[in-house]
């Protein structure tokens, strides 16, 4: 009798970024023309720009989505777990990220070594979130998602979904 197991269990996103949660809000992402599903791989440059996010709720509620790398620099040796990718904050139910507040800019994946996992979490809102100005140039290494839920009383995530990039190859050209 097969059991089902949790994708995030799998995949290490319980435990290495967040504790475990039901999922209460649906959230869809596509890259382009590729919808996101857990543990999917993506090319680097498929992701380079911010993908469509999608969140189900009302309009009067708010979310926080949190995008990091648990694995970097390197999935052996993550020294600098986790690196922060996205954050926006004071997401309207039912609309995208762009009717958010931008903390961080969405910086693409850049997997120097090994296959490094991209986690989204999504976040309900008690409140609304005071959100500094944009700022390129945040501390991105060593954040932790559940530091910054824990300091914003966001509490247990409603969705989250991963996926796996590598470094891509670099074009080789054949001289004759």
């Amino acid at each position: 009798m097969a059991s089902h197991v949790d994708p995030l269990v799998v995949g290490r996103v319980i435990g290495d970024v967040v504790d475990m949660f039901v999922p209460a809000t649906a959230m869809s992402v596509r890259f382009g023309t590729k919808d996101l599903t857990n543990g999917c791989e993506l090319k680097p440059s498929v992701a380079a720009a911010p993908p469509a996010v999608q969140i189900a709720g009302r309009a009067s509620e708010l979310f926080t989505l949190v995008m990091t790398d648990p694995d970097a620099p390197s999935p052996s040796e993550p020294s600098m777990r986790e690196w922060l990718h996205w954050l926006v904050v004071n997401i309207p139910g039912g609309t995208d990220p762009s009717q958010g507040e931008v903390v961080v800019p969405y910086m693409g994946p850049k997997p120097p070594v090994g296959i490094h996992r991209y986690v989204l979490v999504l976040f309900r809102q008690k409140a609304r979130v005071a959100a500094p100005p944009p700022d390129a140039d945040a501390a991105r290494a060593r954040f932790s998602t559940r530091a910054f839920a824990d300091r914003h009383g966001l509490g247990l995530p409603v969705a989250a979904t991963y996926f796996n990039a590598q470094k891509e190859p670099a074009n080789r050209r054949r001289h004759y």
